[in-house]
């Protein structure tokens, strides 16, 4: 778990600014630290250096844009992210080992035949299944208390029951359950996923205030107390799939959300953050039903 919230502040400064020119400065001037501070911090805490996570998030998200938005030019969506042409190509070849184009042709066949992709009939959805599940809507900004995670998203079950037991003492009759995961497995390394589960509190709240912190019972690896970390996801215009089944099915669905109905239906994917809603979770079962979200323009 990434716990400091130093950092995790840090990485939402990245996740909000990563169509900009980025640099290690500006992120510790951001942060209140020195740079050199900083990037031990950093290291410590994720295992990347700051520069490298700067990059890898770039060229992942990039390439997910190659997946999803098929009616855009590759020198386009390099540009996106501040890449020449001839600039993009090259750090997308010496990150992937294959051009833009090649990885464009193969990525769809690639994401169906994942590990991940269970049942013994692997296809995507057709776009007409997909339109019968998916609506356009705006939704609110949810204020939500998090912990944020790096590795596969296998292991999501078991967090979200650690997740439970520490925060408890939160949840209200009004508490919506959030997941946001950050990265493909298609693309990204399966165990170096970023993703979070996050619950909804009340901003007001008086056990979210530093002088609060021991109420909360929380405590941090190094064995003082630690107030949660807290975040906005950002609302807004949204495609939303409304998901009935049950975990292994979710990621052939996102891949046909992704693939069928993204690339067909043209529309650009904006900044902000894509996020899973639960609405309902039989725990004998674990049928469940979710709204996967993904931000459109």
């Amino acid at each position: 778990m990434i716990e400091n919230q130093i950092i995790n502040k840090a990485i939402d400064f990245i996740f909000a600014h990563i169509d900009e020119d980025l640099s290690v400065e500006r992120i510790a001037e951001f942060s209140g630290y020195s740079k050199f501070y900083l990037s031990r911090l950093f290291k410590a805490e994720t295992g990347e250096s700051i520069y490298s996570f700067i990059k890898r998030c770039k060229i992942e998200q990039s390439a997910w844009r190659l997946k999803v938005e098929k009616k855009r030019s590759i020198t386009e969506i390099g540009g996106d992210y501040g890449y020449s042409a001839s600039n993009y190509a090259t750090l997308f070849r010496d990150y992937f080992e294959e051009s833009p184009a090649e990885f464009r042709k193969r990525i769809v066949e690639e994401s169906v035949v994942h590990p991940f992709f269970h049942g013994t009939k692997k296809t995507l959805e057709t776009f007409e299944e997909c339109c019968k599940k998916i609506t356009v809507e705006n939704l609110p900004d949810f204020f939500v208390l998090y912990e944020r995670r790096k590795g596969n998203y296998h292991n999501l079950q078991h967090d979200w029951c650690d997740f439970m037991k520490h925060y408890k003492d939160f949840v209200t009759p009004k508490t919506i359950f959030i997941e946001r995961t950050i990265n493909d497995p298609s693309i990204t390394n399966p165990d170096e996923c970023l993703y979070e589960v996050c619950m909804t509190v009340d901003k007001n709240d008086k056990r979210l205030e530093v002088q609060k912190t021991a109420a909360t019972g929380i405590t941090s690896k190094a064995g003082t107390l630690s107030m949660p970390n807290t975040m906005i996801l950002e609302g807004g215009k949204f495609a939303v799939y409304h998901y009935k089944g049950y975990p292994q099915r979710i990621y052939s669905a996102i891949q046909s959300f992704f693939c069928s109905w993204l690339t067909k239906t043209g529309n650009k994917v904006d900044n902000r953050s894509g996020f899973d809603v639960y609405r309902k979770i039989d725990d004998e079962t674990l049928y469940m039903e979710l709204d996967i979200c993904i931000p459109i323009v």
